[in-house]
């Protein structure tokens, strides 16, 4: 999903969660409205990362597998640690998983806070993966590393991304393009390219500012 800041993305996803009830229309997965799922259940099915997921005050471990319901062994965790990317740098930290991460993650980049929810998500191993601008916040060369990351954790199931910058959907199945709380353009990047002009227009502006590949 794209398009402009306020068009409606941000609360899809949220309706999504089931962070508010839907007031009108309906929800479904297949035939089923989701409200018919208990809520626990229903959150089991997703994993969220999202620009701002919040960081306990704890260790590397205790953020990997809070409010996860199994217990994993150290080689699980480094075995998601290493999907995203993130095992190299906490062998090298003082006490591995077990180092504290600060307050608000302060002791991690933000590149490797954003490895560390990811990592999370693959843990969790979720049927749908929602992606509200996870790579918003990064520069050029972080956001390559996390898109890498996310291509790991995406493999094999349903995926969900807003996204500002465009380099990270352009090989989306399908592409929503919202404006003004209304979908104004569905098809493929190719598709969207050729039918819907504000779509190309921000597509071309990304490539003038260096903000994307096209």
């Amino acid at each position: 999903m794209v398009g402009p800041s306020g068009g409606g993305k941000s609360t899809i996803i949220n309706l999504l969660e089931r962070f508010y009830r839907v007031q009108d229309g309906q929800i479904c997965l297949g035939e089923q409205p989701i409200n018919a799922y208990q809520l626990s259940a229903w959150r089991q099915n997703l994993g969220l990362v999202s620009q701002s997921n919040a960081i306990l005050t704890g260790t590397i471990r205790e953020n990997l597998t809070f409010g996860l319901r199994d217990n994993f062994d150290d080689e699980q965790l480094m075995s998601v640690l290493r999907a995203t990317e993130l095992a190299h740098d906490v062998m090298g930290l003082p006490n591995g998983l077990d180092t504290q991460v600060g307050e608000d993650g302060h002791l991690l980049s933000g590149g490797q806070i954003q490895r560390l929810q990811i990592a999370r998500a693959y843990l969790k191993a979720p049927n749908f993966i929602i992606f509200d601008e996870a790579t918003a916040n990064l520069d050029a060369d972080t956001e390559y590393e996390i898109t890498n990351s996310l291509n790991e954790l995406i493999h094999n199931r349903g995926a969900i991304i807003v996204a500002h910058r465009l380099s990270t959907i352009v090989d989306a199945d399908t592409i929503y393009f919202l404006e003004n709380h209304k979908i104004t353009g569905v098809g493929t990047h190719d598709e969207l390219m050729n039918t819907h002009a504000t779509y190309r227009r921000f597509v071309q502006e990304q490539i003038i500012n260096g903000q994307g590949n096209g």
